[in-house]
């Protein structure tokens, strides 16, 4: 299992690349197409819309990981003062 400052660590990494998206709604178009190559979700983002993009992911095969905290929590981590509920 990945420990929450590695996640902390390659998360921020993959936000400098800038080669991130942001929110459910991007996130889905992302996995819809299969250009995502890692979904992740905050934990506390709706169950329904959670439920929703891993069977999205599964289909994809696209891997997913749940961030082990809130959405305000993996924003900081983004550098951005907003909450995200998901990133692809």
């Amino acid at each position: 299992m990945v420990s929450k400052m590695d996640a902390s660590k390659e998360i921020r990494r993959a936000v400098d690349t800038g080669k991130v998206i942001f929110g459910t709604k991007n996130s889905e178009k992302s996995l819809k197409n299969g250009t995502g190559k890692l979904i992740i979700i905050a934990e506390n983002t709706p169950k329904l819309a959670k439920e929703k993009l891993v069977s999205f992911a599964e289909i994809g095969q696209t891997p997913h990981f749940i961030f082990e905290g809130p959405g305000l929590e993996l924003g900081s981590i983004c550098g951005k003062p907003f909450t995200i509920s998901t990133m692809v």
